[in-house]
């Protein structure tokens, strides 16, 4: 299990939170074409090693965090 740190609730075990996506991508402009939109809504890479997410804390403050995750080892810094 993942220990996250809330800076609101302190440490949580990942059970408390829901996974928000990548925080890496930037949304495109309103006016982009439908192939930015389909990129951004609907392809990922798989990355292996630290990644940037966003994770919701669902069942305590309703925060959103921004965390660094390494998915190779899922140690958070």
């Amino acid at each position: 299990m993942l220990l996250i740190r809330c800076p609101h609730c302190g440490a949580r075990g990942e059970t408390e939170f829901a996974y928000g996506g990548d925080a890496s991508l930037t949304r495109p402009a309103p006016e982009a074409p439908l192939d930015a939109w389909v990129a951004y809504v609907y392809l990922r890479d798989n990355p292996a090693g630290p990644h940037e997410e966003y994770w919701l804390h669902a069942a305590g403050c309703r925060r959103w965090l921004r965390i660094r995750r390494d998915t190779l080892t899922h140690e958070i810094s």
